[in-house]
């Protein structure tokens, strides 16, 4: 009897959180599709205030993390194909590998880190201070006034982000080739000659679906916060591993489509 309540409570828990995950995702969608027809009842100051503490205040650590893992794929590929003289060819795999993958990926993790957990923990104060319920009193809807603002704040500097920490990794790949002998021309004109106007746009199509990832998950952890002590905390922190893992499986579900369409 004991086994079949266990089950049966974490059965009925279970369902209750889908059916709270999907009345979110359905009234977050709603609210962000009637800003369209409704521009003046968005939050622009919000807006800009999330803006600017996602893209602004995280442009430096991004930047260093791209710098930082242009010098160690350089230097790491540069060992294995030195054996083949082929050093150079290491600017078209750092132009391949940030632009396609590693840029967006990097800079999203960062964004969950940094923002999901910091939406998170501004709504869930929110909550446990009640003043969620007070904007439903007033008769404003929670989501409606929170979220939009939130999620496009995250849509829109993911791609500025995403671009910074990529050039900021070509830009320490090419000092590790410089020190290899290779010039930093040839290493420019190798980039150029490697990337695409489609590998462009779809690094920065990715980032911006993982923006929108980090936003929806960090403002619904934060709408989720208990009642505890401990409910702040444990809503940023669901909120960076939600947002983690989601962003690793929409990457992976990505690179299988790229695969079937041959692209």
């Amino acid at each position: 009897m004991g086994l079949v309540y266990s089950t049966g409570r974490r059965a009925a828990s279970f369902a209750a959180s889908f059916r709270d995950t999907c009345a979110f995702l359905g009234e977050a969608f709603g609210a962000m599709a009637g800003v369209a027809p409704r521009p003046r009842s968005f939050r622009f100051r919000d807006f800009a205030l999330a803006f600017q503490r996602a893209a602004y205040e995280g442009l430096a650590i991004t930047s260093g993390i791209g710098l930082l893992l242009g010098i160690i794929l350089a230097f790491e590929s540069a060992a294995a194909l030195r054996t083949f003289g082929a050093e150079v060819y290491v600017s078209d795999l750092l132009t391949i590998s940030l632009f396609r993958e590693l840029g967006p990926l990097v800079t999203a993790i960062v964004l969950a880190g940094r923002s999901g957990s910091a939406f998170a923990a501004e709504i869930g104060v929110m909550k446990v201070d009640e003043e969620l319920d007070a904007l439903t009193t007033m008769g404003l809807p929670p989501v409606r006034f929170l979220v939009p603002p939130r999620v496009f704040a995250a849509v829109l500097a993911m791609p500025i982000l995403t671009v910074c920490a990529e050039l900021a990794g070509l830009a320490g790949g090419a000092g590790v080739l410089q020190i290899m002998g290779v010039p930093v021309p040839v290493f420019w004109a190798h980039v150029k000659g490697t990337s695409d106007l489609f590998m462009v746009g779809f690094g920065l199509f990715k980032s911006c679906i993982f923006g929108f990832l980090v936003g929806m998950i960090g403002c619904g952890a934060g709408l989720s916060t208990k009642q505890a002590a401990d409910g702040v905390g444990v809503a940023a922190t669901s909120a960076v591993v939600a947002g983690i893992v989601a962003i690793a499986v929409a990457d992976g579900l990505l690179a299988v489509v790229c695969h079937v369409w041959g692209v």
